[in-house]
């Protein structure tokens, strides 16, 4: 008589026991099994394979994969557009993924060629050591009027040969790049970053809903047809520095949503409670397509920090009960938050599906970047990003490639 062979016990370096958030949905009693900075298996524990662990952990909250920020500006004090080089930019980058944010996109604002050149220069640095996941411009080339917090000086039209320049220096590294369609030259900037493998962002844009929906069209054609990171283009932070919605005057905030409820558009969704209230949050992710919302922090060194004088690029920032504002003026300068902040907000505050929440600032984000096969999903072959949180989705502990950062 003669018996099946058994299977092989796997040796990994952790199995990580808990209700998790896996690619099937919250699956209750889950087990992630680790070895050499990646997950081996991930499912429900009675049906993991035989293996033996160096350690094991039992966690009784909730297990999340790792967060992806398509967005951020900084924190814990520093600045991207204004740091003094790559180790004062690991300060902010240090600051988010100690609270969940294992992948980070760092973003510039507006600014002088020179000074763009020379950040892309120390960003591309920490893209190539992998302490960032890629590089968003968020600007020059947007409307005046709907600014925000960008420096007026430095905003141009469209100039696809700094586009291209840019990318040269980024070294692969440049994801998204903000634009508001209505700027001249906009078509050839969108053209340009497509041929480039980066993704037009459109936003700060005073633009109609026509000029909106030919855009991301226009965007999604060049990026099928260069089969860059992703098919489809993103949406700066989403009604923030937008033409308000008016009923004989939609904007482009309404032919956004248009787009992400076809699944043709990811639109960014600052869920803070200071850029959107609550019920705007909610009715995006009761309107976008599945997979078309990510949430972003837009964070600025004062993520992390407490109350007072900042700098975003050119311009001072006042900070006061958590919120950001130009000194001079009052708009908003960015938020304050950590990722695991927003996701918190979204589910509380505005009622979002815990999954879908964290999705929208894993998963989403992570495609958007062209790197769903190796973050943003607790899953097998996917590098070991996971955020242990508590039952009021607070950090507990973070670990990035396996490694267990201090929460």
């Amino acid at each position: 008589m003669s018996t099946a062979p058994s299977s092989p016990t796997l040796t990994v370096d952790l199995s990580l026991h808990g209700t998790a958030v896996l690619e099937q949905g919250l699956v209750p009693g889950a087990l992630l099994l680790i070895a050499d900075g990646d997950i081996v298996w991930a499912g429900p524990a009675a049906h993991a394979p035989p293996h033996a662990a160096t350690r094991a952990l039992r966690h009784d909250g909730l297990v999340l994969p790792g967060l992806v920020d398509l967005h951020c500006h900084g924190g814990g004090g520093a600045s991207f557009p204004d740091a003094n080089g790559s180790q004062d930019m690991l300060t902010a980058v240090r600051e988010h993924r100690r609270h969940g944010t294992t992948s980070l996109v760092a973003s510039l604002v507006t600014a002088d060629a020179a000074t763009l050149r020379a950040r892309v220069t120390d960003l591309a640095g920490l893209a190539a050591d992998d302490e960032i996941a890629g590089i968003h411009l968020e600007g020059p080339f947007l409307s005046v009027a709907r600014r925000g917090a960008q420096n007026p000086e430095h905003i141009t039209d469209g100039d696809a040969d700094l586009v291209r320049e840019l990318a040269q220096l980024a070294g692969g590294a440049l994801a998204t790049m903000t634009v508001a369609p209505e700027v001249p030259g906009a078509e050839s900037v969108i053209e340009a970053l497509a041929e480039v493998g980066a993704l037009p962002s459109l936003g700060h844009t005073d633009g109609t809903s026509a000029q909106m929906t030919r855009a991301i069209a226009l965007s999604g054609a060049e990026l099928r047809r260069e089969s860059g990171r992703s098919a489809r283009p993103t949406a700066t932070h989403l009604f923030n520095g937008m033409r308000p919605i008016h009923h004989r005057d939609p904007g482009p905030a309404l032919a956004a949503l248009d787009a992400a409820a076809t699944g043709d558009l990811v639109v960014e969704v600052i869920a803070d409670g200071v850029h959107l209230d609550a019920r705007t949050v909610a009715h995006v992710f009761s309107l976008a397509a599945e997979g078309s919302v990510a949430l972003v922090t837009d964070a600025m060194a004062a993520a992390g920090m407490p109350a007072g004088q900042y700098r975003l690029g050119a311009l001072d920032v006042t900070v006061q009960d958590g919120v950001a504002t130009l000194t001079d003026g009052g708009a908003i300068a960015g938020g304050t938050a950590h990722l695991l902040d927003v996701v918190r907000f979204a589910v509380t505050e505005a009622g979002v599906d815990l999954v879908s929440a964290v999705r929208a600032a894993s998963a989403v984000p992570a495609a958007v970047l062209g790197m769903q096969d190796r973050i943003g999903v607790l899953a097998a072959g996917r590098r070991a990003d996971v955020v242990l949180v508590d039952a009021e989705l607070g950090p507990v502990s973070v670990l990035r490639a396996g490694q267990e950062l201090d929460a």
